[in-house]
């Protein structure tokens, strides 16, 4: 799809990073730094920003704790601006709130091999379906923070957040939804939630 021509300035790209990681012990996912040889001993945030930057217009990321250093990255840091620790679409609401673009295109600060080409998919399979959503999918499952959205959307998260829900596929199942297909790369997908997910990643 290389040679599909998207509009990148319309599009903000957010890393959410706004989570409490439980499962790594609360450690900051995104503060993360690996002797891995695709990081260069960048944190996992800073490697995520250097693929998804060249995709999109501009970047923002959202997080709820470390903001100065994740600020250190030198792009705009937006904490969660409704609840506490709702989850990324609370994340994804703050961002669309204050990206003055059409859509924002998200990421989870987790996932270190971001396709180079995730935006440009996204992008072509909403405007196919003229959804208010583009969402990944691997050819077996949703890969629901990947995700493009109009940013006129942040109001019905808020909306969904404030009545209590919190899946983000249920959010989904309210506006018109487009796949876009990643079943010829699902391991780029692979994201780090554990001590062992950590350990599987370094080794590699």
């Amino acid at each position: 799809m290389g040679s599909t021509v998207y509009p990148r300035n319309r599009i903000t790209g957010v890393i959410l990073a706004g989570g409490r990681a439980r499962r790594m012990g609360g450690q900051d996912k995104g503060l993360l730094t690996f002797a891995h040889k695709a990081f260069a001993c960048q944190t996992l945030a800073e490697h995520i920003a250097a693929i998804l930057s060249p995709q999109v217009g501009r970047l923002i990321i959202n997080a709820n704790r470390n903001t100065e250093i994740y600020g250190c990255l030198g792009h705009p840091v937006v904490p969660d601006a409704v609840g506490d620790y709702l989850g990324p679409l609370a994340g994804m609401a703050s961002a669309m709130q204050v990206a003055n673009t059409p859509y924002v295109a998200t990421v989870p600060c987790d996932s270190p091999f971001v396709p180079p080409d995730l935006v440009e998919r996204l992008y072509t399979a909403v405007e196919t379906a003229r959804a208010e959503i583009g969402v990944a999918h691997d050819g077996v499952r949703l890969q629901p923070v990947f995700a493009l959205l109009r940013s006129a959307l942040w109001g019905s998260i808020v909306d969904f957040l404030k009545g209590g829900d919190r899946k983000i596929d249920l959010w989904y199942a309210r506006h018109k939804t487009a796949l876009a297909d990643f079943s010829d790369k699902p391991d780029m997908f692979f994201n780090i939630n554990t001590l062992s997910d950590m350990n599987y990643f370094a080794s590699g």
